[in-house]
C-alpha cells in the first residue's frame, strides 16, 4: 500500500512562547478538521497504469486523502472501500456485496472503456456514480490491430524463429521462401465495430492499400449496412472492435468461422468473449482459416491450459491484452480518469 495525503500549508508566523503554543494547537486543530473532511479516494489496482512512468502530477496535486494499492484481492475489496468517497478500479470486480458495505461511495472512476467488472444495477440503486474513459487507445490498439494483422501476412514470428535457429545461416540460398507472405494490398477487411477505434483502423488498412467493409452492428436490425455472415466468405481479415454485449457473445463461433476463407485472418482486440475459443482452436488447428492475431483472451490472465494457450499452433500470435499500454495512451487514461474525479470532488 502506497498512501498519499494531500493537505493544505499554513503560513508561520512569529509569536511569543505562549501565543505560539497557542497558534500550534490551533493549527494542528484545522490540519485534524481539514483531514477529516477530506474526501478519502482509494485506488484498487494502481499497478495496472504502471504509474512511475507517467506523469502524475495531476494525482499529486489532488486534494484529497488518496491510498493506492498496487493489486486487490477479492477478499480484501470491502475492508478496502468501506469508508472511501470515491473509488479508482481498472479490472478488480465490484459486486454488490462489497459496494454495500461502502456506505459512503458515491463515485466509482474505471480507467479503462470496458465496465463489466461493475455491478451498475447496485450502483444506480445506490446512487454511485460510474464514470469511465473513452477513446484514450485509439491510437495505441489501432496500431496493434495493425501490427498483428502485418505479422501473419508476412509469417514474421516464423521467419524470425528460423533466423535464431540458423536455417538462414544453413541455407544454399540468400533468403528463405519456406512461409508463404500475403501481400495485403488489394485484399478486403472486415471490420465489427465502427466508433472511434473501428474508424482509425479503417483509415490504416485503406493507408496500406486495402478495400475495407463495415460490418451492421450484431443485433441492430435496421442496420443499412451488410451483415457480417454475408461479408465474411469474401474478406481477407476481419478485425473485431466492437463490445461484448449479449448479441456480440461469442460472435464468432463454429458457424462464422465457416464460412470464412481458409486464408483469412482473424484480428481481435477488443474483447475475448467475442470468440468461441474453442471452435477457434479447432479451425486453426485445421487450417480451416489462415491465421489470428488475439490480444484478449476470455479469462485474464488465462490458464496455463487454455485451450488457444495449451500447444503451439503456427497460425496463432497472442499477445497478453497489451494493445492499450503504449505510454501515450496510458497518459491520456490517467488524465481523463483524474480530471473527471476532480469534477466530482468539486476542484
Amino acid at each position: 500500500m502506497i498512501p498519499f495525503l494531500f493537505q493544505k500549508n499554513f503560513n508561520k508566523k512569529a509569536y511569543s512562547s505562549t501565543a505560539l503554543t497557542s497558534d500550534r494547537h490551533s493549527e494542528r486543530n484545522n490540519k485534524r478538521d481539514e483531514a477529516n473532511t477530506m474526501k478519502k479516494v482509494v485506488f484498487l489496482d494502481a499497478e495496472t497504469m504502471d504509474l512511475p512512468s507517467l506523469d502524475t502530477t495531476a494525482l499529486d496535486s489532488l486534494n484529497a486523502d488518496v491510498t493506492l494499492y498496487q493489486q486487490t484481492q477479492h477478499t480484501d475489496v470491502a475492508e478496502r472501500i468501506h469508508n472511501a468517497d470515491a473509488v479508482l478500479v481498472n479490472k478488480v470486480v465490484l459486486s454488490a456485496d462489497e459496494l454495500q458495505r461502502a456506505r459512503k461511495l458515491r463515485y466509482i472512476g474505471v480507467t479503462a472503456t470496458g465496465m463489466n467488472n461493475i455491478d451498475h444495477d447496485y450502483c444506480q440503486q445506490a446512487g454511485i456514480i460510474v464514470q469511465n474513459v473513452e477513446g484514450y487507445g485509439t491510437d495505441s490498439v489501432a496500431q496493434h490491430t495493425l501490427t498483428l494483422a502485418l505479422n501473419l501476412a508476412t509469417n514474421f514470428v516464423a521467419y524470425q524463429h528460423d533466423v535464431r535457429n540458423q536455417a538462414w545461416s544453413a541455407s544454399s540460398h540468400f533468403c528463405l521462401l519456406n512461409h508463404p507472405v500475403v501481400e495485403l494490398a488489394g485484399k478486403h477487411a472486415v471490420i465489427v465495430g465502427h466508433g472511434e477505434l473501428g474508424k482509425r483502423v479503417e483509415t490504416l488498412f485503406k493507408a496500406i492499400g486495402m478495400q475495407v467493409s463495415i460490418a451492421a452492428r450484431p443485433g441492430k436490425k435496421d442496420d443499412p449496412r451488410p451483415s457480417l455472415a454475408s461479408l465474411l466468405p469474401h474478406a481477407d481479415v476481419v478485425s473485431l472492435h466492437c463490445p461484448l454485449t449479449e448479441d456480440t457473445d461469442k460472435l464468432i463461433n463454429a458457424d462464422t468461422l465457416s464460412l470464412m476463407q481458409p486464408t483469412a485472418f482473424l484480428i481481435n482486440t477488443a474483447r475475448g468473449g467475442l470468440i468461441d475459443e474453442q471452435a477457434l482452436y479447432h479451425a486453426l488447428k485445421h487450417n480451416k482459416i489462415g491465421g489470428a492475431g488475439l490480444d484478449v483472451l476470455s479469462v485474464e490472465p488465462p490458464p496455463a491450459d487454455h485451450v488457444l494457450l495449451n500447444e503451439s499452433l503456427p497460425n496463432l500470435l497472442v499477445t497478453p491484452h497489451n494493445a492499450w499500454i503504449g505510454n501515450g495512451a496510458r497518459q491520456k487514461l490517467l488524465d481523463k480518469a483524474l480530471a473527471h474525479l476532480a469534477t466530482f470532488l468539486g476542484q
